[in-house]
C-alpha cells in the first residue's frame, strides 16, 4: 500500500528534475561546473504551479505544447551558444548565423571525418527529441497534479501568477531595465536566454535596415582616378588565426615575434621597408569571410545578416575599384572547395579556389595544403602567366593556421615543391585531431607551430621577390578562440612590405617601422582600411573620403 501512495511523489520528483535540468542547461562553457546544479532556477515553480493551476484541460494543453516548444528552443540556443561561445567567443545570433550550421558540419568533417560527423549530427538531434519527449512527459505530470478544490485551485494560479512576476523581475534586473529591493534566491537564466535572443533577432533586423543605408553612401563610388601611385602588383594577404597573442602571450611570443625579428633582419638587408601595427577584427575564432569583407567594403561586417546586405547593397568594394584603376583583381582561396557564387559580386576578375591551384598532395585535415605551395600557385598562375597586360589586386587568404592546425608542414626548397607530392611524409605524421584535441595544451602547440609556419611562408615568400617586389598587405583575419589565444581581444597586427616609396605613404595608417609594432600601437578598426588604402594610394581624394 506504501508503495503505491509513494509511486505519485516520486514521478512528481522526476518531472520536476527533469524541468529542473532543461532551465539550469549552461550556454557558455565557464559555466560547465558542478556548481550549476545548485543554482535554482526561478522559472520552475512559476512553471509547477501553472500547469497545477490549468490542469489537463484544453487550456492545460494549449499551455503544455507552449512550454515544450519553448523550453526546446531555448535548449536548441543554449547548445548553439555554448558551440560559438568555444569557437567563436559569442553568443549564436538566431537571425544571422544559421548559415553557419553548414559551415561548422563541414568543419567537423575535415577534423573527425564524415562518418563520426553524421554520427555526432544524429546523436544532437536524437539528443533533442529526447529532451521534447521527457519535457512532454514532465508537464504532463504536473498538469494531471490538479488542486482538488475551486479554492486551492485559485491559490495555485495566485501563486503562479506571483512566480511569474518574481521571474520577470529578476530578467529585468539583471537585464538592466530596472532595480529590485531584494534579491531573488535564484536565477531565471533560461528565459533570460530566451528575451535575449528575440531582442538580438530584432535588433539585427533593426541594423540591417541600417547598414543597407549605409552601404549606398561611399564617396569613392563615384570618384576619378583611384590607386594611381600604385606602379606595381598588389597582395593582400590575410593570414588564418594570427591574432595579437602572437606578439603579447609569451607562449606564442617567443617564438613567432623571433621569426618576425629575423625576417625584418633578412628583407631589410634585400632592401625592403616594412610597417606594422594592429587593426580590431569584426571576428574572434573563425568566420574569416567577415573580416575579408569588412576590409573590402570599408563597413563593419560583423555577422551573417551584415555579410549578406554587402553582397546585396551594390557597394563598391577595394577590388571594384581596382578593377576601374585599371589592376586585373583575383582572389587565391585554398580553403574553397565548394561553389562560391558571392565571389561574382565581390569584384575579382579570376577567383582560384582549391581545385584550380594545382594541388595534388594530401590534405593536411580540413587544410587543403601548405601555404608556401598556395603562394607558389599563385605565381605560377597569376604573376607568371599574366591574364592580360594590367597590374594584379590580389587578396590571398593562407590556409595552413586554421583549426585544427594538425599536422603542421615545414617549409621546403621553392624549386621542389612541384605538384605537392613532397608535402604527403608531412600530412601523415603525428596524432590525428581527434587524439591532439582531447588536450588544450596540445592543441595550444599545434596553434604555435602553424601560425609560425605560415609567418615564415609569408616572410620567404616576400624575400624571394625582393628584387622587383610587389606592394604586400599582411594582416592577420581574427585571433584563434579564446581557449587557444589566451587573449579574448578581437585584435590583429597588420604589416606592410615592399619598396620604400609605397610604405611611406602608408604609414599615415598609425604604423611603425618594421614587423613588430610597440604594444601601445593605436588599433584601427578593420573597416577603415579600405578608404585608408585608397586615400593613401591616390593621388587626388574625393571630398569626404577617410583618411
Amino acid at each position: 500500500m506504501t508503495r503505491f501512495r509513494l509511486r505519485p511523489a516520486l514521478r512528481l520528483i522526476l518531472a520536476a528534475l527533469v524541468l529542473h535540468l532543461v532551465l539550469i542547461q549552461p550556454n557558455h562553457p565557464a559555466a560547465m561546473t558542478w556548481g550549476a546544479l545548485r543554482l535554482f532556477p526561478l522559472e520552475l515553480p512559476a512553471i509547477l504551479l501553472g500547469l497545477i493551476a490549468v490542469g489537463q484541460g484544453r487550456a492545460g494543453l494549449i499551455l503544455r505544447r507552449l512550454l515544450v516548444a519553448a523550453l526546446a528552443v531555448i535548449a536548441a540556443l543554449k547548445t548553439a551558444d555554448f558551440a560559438m561561445f568555444t569557437a567563436l567567443a559569442r553568443g549564436f545570433n538566431p537571425v544571422s548565423d544559421l548559415a553557419l550550421i553548414e559551415a561548422g558540419l563541414r568543419l567537423l568533417t575535415g577534423s573527425i571525418g564524415l562518418a563520426l560527423t553524421v554520427l555526432a549530427a544524429s546523436a544532437a538531434l536524437i539528443a533533442l527529441a529526447a529532451v521534447i519527449a521527457l519535457l512532454w512527459w514532465a508537464t504532463g505530470v504536473w498538469a494531471g497534479a490538479v488542486a482538488p478544490r475551486p479554492l486551492a485551485r485559485s491559490a495555485v494560479g495566485a501563486a503562479a501568477i506571483v512566480s511569474g512576476a518574481i521571474v520577470i523581475g529578476e530578467i529585468g534586473d539583471t537585464m538592466g531595465r530596472w532595480s529590485l529591493p531584494y534579491d531573488p534566491p535564484g536565477a531565471a537564466f533560461t528565459a533570460r536566454v530566451g528575451v535575449e535572443r528575440w531582442q538580438s533577432g530584432r535588433a539585427t533586423l533593426a541594423d540591417l535596415r541600417a547598414f543597407e543605408a549605409a552601404a549606398a553612401r561611399d564617396p569613392w563610388a563615384e570618384a576619378g582616378p583611384r590607386l594611381d601611385l600604385i606602379d606595381r602588383d598588389v597582395i593582400v594577404v590575410f593570414v588564418e588565426s594570427y591574432g595579437r597573442t602572437s606578439h603579447d602571450t609569451a607562449l606564442f611570443a617567443d617564438l613567432h615575434r623571433a621569426t618576425l625579428e629575423a625576417g625584418e633582419a633578412d628583407l631589410a638587408g634585400r632592401g625592403l621597408s616594412m610597417a606594422s601595427g594592429y587593426l580590431a577584427s569584426p571576428t574572434r575564432g573563425g568566420q574569416s569571410w567577415l573580416a575579408h569583407a569588412t576590409l573590402a567594403n570599408g563597413l563593419w561586417i560583423d555577422g551573417q545578416t551584415r555579410y549578406g546586405a554587402a553582397l546585396a547593397s551594390g557597394r563598391r568594394t577595394l577590388f571594384h575599384l581596382a578593377q576601374e584603376a585599371g589592376f586585373h583583381t583575383a582572389a587565391v582561396m585554398p580553403q574553397i572547395t565548394l561553389d562560391w557564387p558571392e565571389s561574382l559580386v565581390m569584384g575579382f576578375d579570376t577567383v582560384l579556389a582549391a581545385a584550380d591551384l594545382g594541388y595534388a598532395g594530401q590534405n593536411f585535415n580540413w587544410v587543403t595544403m601548405p601555404d608556401q605551395f598556395t603562394y607558389a600557385a599563385m605565381d605560377r598562375l597569376l604573376r607568371e602567366a599574366r591574364p592580360d597586360d594590367r597590374p594584379l589586386f590580389i587578396q590571398l587568404a593562407t590556409g595552413t593556421s586554421h583549426a585544427p592546425w594538425v599536422p603542421v608542414p615545414e617549409m621546403v626548397a621553392w624549386d621542389d615543391l612541384g605538384d605537392g607530392r613532397i608535402f604527403d611524409a608531412m600530412a601523415a605524421a603525428g596524432d590525428p585531431p581527434d587524439v591532439v584535441w582531447r588536450d588544450r595544451d596540445r592543441v595550444r602547440a599545434q596553434y604555435r607551430l602553424a601560425v609560425d609556419y605560415a609567418l615564415q611562408a609569408v616572410l620567404a615568400y616576400a624575400a624571394r621577390h625582393a628584387e622587383d617586389p610587389p606592394l604586400m598587405i599582411v594582416l592577420g583575419d581574427h585571433q584563434a578562440a579564446g581557449f587557444v589565444a589566451l587573449d579574448e581581444r578581437p585584435d590583429v597586427p597588420i604589416h606592410v612590405i615592399g619598396p620604400a616609396h609605397l610604405v611611406e605613404r602608408a604609414m599615415g595608417w598609425g604604423l611603425s617601422p618594421g614587423l613588430i609594432p610597440p604594444q601601445d600601437a593605436p588599433v584601427t578598426p578593420m573597416d577603415r582600411m579600405r578608404d585608408l588604402i585608397l586615400s593613401s594610394f591616390t593621388s587626388a581624394p574625393p571630398p569626404g573620403a577617410d583618411s
